[in-house]
C-alpha cells in the first residue's frame, strides 16, 4: 500500500457518510484514554466506544464478534467459538496492548496476551478502545493501545432479567441477572451459559500437514459458564467505593495430538476494588487493587497433559489535582506482581514491576494539550522511561485537528524469557515510537473523523535460529489511516469505518519489506439500522483484504466479505424476541491458515427485561 493509494481511498470514504460505533457519541464520557473522565470529542486520542445499546442492536455472539472490523482492529481465530483468538491493534503484535476489565489489568503472564475468546459478551456494559501508544500511562504492552471492558452496572428500580437462545450447530444460551440501585448504591449480578457443538474447525491438506497436524473430522465444541458482580456505594461527602468480580469457566475442544491435547479447561477470573475520595476540593485520590488469574489445563482423550496458571496482582494510587478550570495534573503509582504455577519448569516463577507517572492536561483558548512521562522498574529488565505529547486545536465550531507523539514498550513475557529451549534471559524490551495526525468534524448531516499514523517498533522478539532461542532480532514500521463517519438517511442510521494499513517487516534478511504475519492491509465495516415501531432491522458488512500466514509471505489467505442480518420485535414492555443470520452468503474463509470459520448460521433469542 502506498501513500497515494491510501489518500485516494480515504477521500472516497469521507465523501460518503460512514461511521464507527463511537462516531455519533462525541459527548460520551470515557476514562481509559487519560485515566480520568473526558468526553470522546474532548479526547486527544483515537477512541471508539461500544455501548450496551450497540450490543443489544448488533446481537453479537461473542466479544470478538463485537470487535471485528472496528477501526484499527483485526482478528485471527483458530476455528470458531472459544478457539484461540488474537487481536491486532493498529497492526502491532497481539501482545502489544493493555487489556483491562473494570480497571484491573488482565492477561496471561506466560503468553503475554488476553483470552478474548472466553470473555462473555452478555456480561458487558461497554467497551472503550484507545488506539495509539499509552505506555506513559499504563506501562508495558501499550504499544498499539488499550482495550477496557466494563461489566454491567445496576441503576434504578430493582429488576430481574433473563434470556434463552438457540441456533445453528446445536448452540444454546441462557442468561439471568438482577440489578438495581439509586444515587447512593448500586448492584448488578449476572450469569451466562453459552454452549455449542461447533463444527470441524481445522482442515488438513495431507497427513501431518496443517495447523492441527492430525485429521480429526469431528465437531469441536465449546462450553462457557460465566458470572459477574459489580457494586458500589457513595457516602456522605462524596467518597465512593466500588467492587467488581467476573469469572469464566470454559471447555474447548480442538483437533490436536498427544503432545498438545485435544481439549482444554480454562478459567479467567478478575476481581477488584476502588476507593475514590477528595481530601481537598481540588484534589481527588483514587486507590485501586485487583487480581486476575488465567488458568489452562490441557487434556488428550481424557488424560491430563499440561497446566499453565498465572496470577497478576495490581495496586494503584492516583492523584488528580485541578489547577484552575482548564488544567489538571495527575500523579500516580502502579505496582504489579506476576506469578506462575505450571507443569513446565520455569527457572523464575514471579516478578514485580513498579511504575510512577505524571500526566498534565491543559487548555488555552481554542487549543488543548497533554504531556505525560512514566518510569517503570521491572525485576527482569530494569528501568524503562516512556513519554507522550499531544495537542488539539478547534479550527471552527465544527472542525478540530489533533496531533500526537509517543514512546511505548513491551517487557518480555515469561515464555520469551524462560520457556525451555526457547526463552532468553538476555532479552530487552520491545520499543516503539509513534506519530499521529487527526481531523474530526460535526456537520448537520452527522459526524466524521480521520486519523493517520506511523509506528516504528524496534527489538521485536522472535525465534533466532542462529542461537536456537528467542532474540531481539525483528523490526517493523506500520503506517495507517482510519476513517469513520455517521449519518441518518431516509430513516436509516448508517455507520461505517475504513482502515488501511502498511505493516512492513523491517528485519534484515530475506523477509525485509514483507507484510507482517496475519495483518490485513484493508478492512471495511458498514452498518445500517432502522426501526419500524416495535420492529427493528439491520445489517452489517465486514470486508477484509488478504493476509499472509508466514514471514516469507508465501502462504496467502484470501480476502473475504461477510454480511449479517438482524431483526428484533418488542412483544410488550418487558418481552423481546431477536434473531440474527450471520455469514448470509455462506462464505468460506480463514483468518489463520488451516482454521476454517463458521458458515451460514442463525440464532434466535427470547429476552425478558422489565422496563424502567
Amino acid at each position: 500500500m502506498t501513500i497515494r493509494i491510501s489518500t485516494a481511498a480515504l477521500a472516497v470514504c469521507c465523501a460518503f457518510p460512514f461511521s464507527s460505533l463511537a462516531a455519533s457519541m462525541g459527548d460520551t464520557v470515557v476514562v481509559t484514554a487519560t485515566r480520568s473522565a473526558r468526553t470522546v470529542d474532548g479526547s486527544l486520542s483515537a477512541v471508539s466506544v461500544v455501548t450496551r445499546e450497540d450490543i443489544a442492536r448488533l446481537q453479537p455472539r461473542s466479544v470478538p464478534d463485537l470487535l471485528r472490523g472496528l477501526p484499527g482492529i483485526a482478528l485471527t481465530n483458530n476455528g470458531g467459538r472459544g478457539k484461540q483468538t488474537s487481536v491486532f491493534l493498529r497492526g502491532t503484535e497481539s501482545d502489544h496492548m493493555v487489556v483491562l476489565i473494570d480497571g484491573v489489568k488482565v492477561g496471561s503472564a506466560t503468553s503475554g496476551s488476553a483470552a478474548f475468546q472466553d470473555l462473555p459478551v452478555d456480561l458487558v456494559e461497554r467497551i472503550e478502545i484507545v488506539r495509539g501508544p499509552r505506555s506513559s500511562l499504563y506501562g508495558s504492552e501499550a504499544i498499539g493501545g488499550v482495550i477496557q471492558i466494563f461489566t454491567k452496572r445496576g441503576a434504578g428500580a430493582w429488576r430481574p432479567n433473563f434470556s434463552v437462545g438457540v441456533g445453528s450447530n446445536d448452540s444454546h444460551k441462557l442468561t439471568a441477572g438482577l440489578d438495581g440501585g439509586n444515587e447512593r448504591g448500586w448492584v448488578s449480578l449476572n450469569l451466562s451459559n453459552d454452549v455449542t457443538d461447533g463444527f470441524n474447525a481445522c482442515r488438513v491438506e495431507a497427513a501431518g500437514v496443517g495447523g492441527c497436524r492430525l485429521a480429526q473430522p469431528d465437531r469441536d465444541g465449546y462450553d462457557n459458564l460465566s458470572g459477574a458482580v459489580r457494586a458500589g456505594y457513595r457516602f456522605d461527602g462524596g467518597a465512593e467505593v466500588n467492587f467488581n468480580w467476573m469469572r469464566t469457566d470454559a471447555e474447548t475442544e480442538y483437533d490436536g495430538s498427544a503432545f498438545a491435547g485435544n481439549y482444554a479447561d480454562t478459567s479467567q477470573e478478575v476481581f477488584g476494588g476502588r476507593l475514590v475520595f477528595s481530601p481537598l476540593a481540588a484534589w481527588t485520590v483514587t486507590l485501586g487493587a485487583g487480581q486476575s488469574t488465567d488458568e489452562s489445563d490441557a487434556y488428550y482423550n481424557g488424560g491430563f497433559i499440561s497446566r499453565f496458571d498465572t496470577t497478576r496482582t495490581t495496586f494503584s494510587w492516583q492523584n488528580d489535582i485541578a489547577l484552575g478550570s482548564d488544567n489538571m495534573l495527575t500523579l500516580g503509582v502502579d505496582h504489579q506482581e506476576d506469578e506462575i504455577d505450571s507443569t513446565t519448569a520455569y527457572p523464575v516463577t514471579e516478578r514485580t514491576t513498579r511504575g510512577v507517572y505524571a500526566f498534565y492536561q491543559g487548555a488555552v483558548g481554542a487549543a488543548d494539550y497533554q504531556l505525560s512521562v512514566r518510569s517503570d522498574d521491572n525485576k527482569q529488565f530494569g528501568d524503562y522511561t516512556t513519554g507522550s505529547v499531544a495537542g488539539g486545536y478547534a479550527l471552527s465550531d465544527t472542525l478540530r485537528v489533533t496531533a500526537s507523539w509517543g514512546r511505548a514498550f513491551k517487557a518480555p513475557s515469561f515464555n520469551e524469557l524462560y520457556f525451555p529451549f526457547y526463552g532468553n534471559t538476555a532479552l530487552v524490551p520491545e520499543r516503539s515510537r509513534s506519530v499521529e495526525l487527526g481531523l474530526a468534524g460535526r456537520q448537520g448531516w452527522g459526524q466524521w473523523s480521520v486519523n493517520a499514523f506511523e509506528t516504528k517498533v524496534d527489538d521485536l522478539i522472535a525465534y533466532d535460529s542462529t542461537i536456537s532461542k528467542a532474540n531481539n532480532v525483528d523490526a517493523a514500521r506500520i503506517r495507517g489511516i482510519e476513517a469513520s463517519a455517521a449519518t441518518r438517511l431516509a430513516e436509516w442510521d448508517l455507520r461505517g469505518n475504513l482502515t488501511l494499513l502498511d505493516p512492513d517487516n523491517l528485519t534484515a534478511g530475506a523477509n525485509h519489506g514483507n507484510v507482517l504475519t496475519r495483518r490485513t492491509q484493508k478492512s471495511l465495516r458498514l452498518e445500517a439500522d432502522r426501526n419500524y415501531g416495535k420492529f427493528s432491522f439491520g445489517t452489517t458488512l465486514v470486508a477484509e483484504g488478504g493476509r499472509y500466514d508466514d514471514l516469507a509471505n508465501k502462504n496467502r489467505l484470501g480476502g473475504y466479505a461477510t454480511v449479517d442480518l438482524r431483526a428484533a420485535y418488542q412483544l410488550d414492555a418487558d418481552w423481546r424476541v431477536e434473531g440474527v443470520l450471520t455469514n448470509v452468503f455462506d462464505h468460506d474463509y480463514e483468518t489463520a491458515r488451516f482454521y476454517v470459520q463458521e458458515g451460514r448460521a442463525v440464532f434466535v433469542t427470547l429476552k425478558y427485561q422489565p422496563a424502567r
